[in-house]
């Protein structure tokens, strides 16, 4: 019979700031692979009980709005693509998808939360 050993408070909450950083790798690095923002988002889904109440759920919550609203405008632009109006909604998604990582990671590496 296995036991779930509980973290003390500052030690899971280190653990959950690392979790955060590596959604943010993954989100980065989709621009490389294609697919580990997905990988990203199902973490984020999964832990986002475990940040409910922390610092760390702003992070999550901005996480997700990246991923679900630049899906959202990367299927908007690839749309309108053959109206040549996609590819500058395709760029503008691309510019924003990543301020939002940097900005995200630099409030992250501070140990702030996001604001809205």
């Amino acid at each position: 019979m296995s036991q779930l050993i509980e973290m003390p408070g500052e030690a899971k909450l280190k653990s959950l700031k690392s979790l955060t950083q590596v959604v943010y790798i993954l989100y980065a690095l989709s621009y490389f692979t294609g697919v580990t923002s997905i990988v990203g988002i199902i973490i984020n889904n999964i832990k986002q009980e475990e940040v409910a109440g922390t610092w760390l759920e702003s992070h999550f919550r901005w996480q997700m709005r990246t991923f679900w609203y630049g899906l959202l405008w990367a299927v908007i632009g690839a749309l309108t693509v053959f109206i040549v109006v996609g590819f500058a909604v395709l760029f503008a998604n691309f510019c924003w998808i990543i301020y939002r990582i940097v900005k995200g990671w630099l409030n992250l590496n501070e140990n702030k939360p996001m604001t809205f």
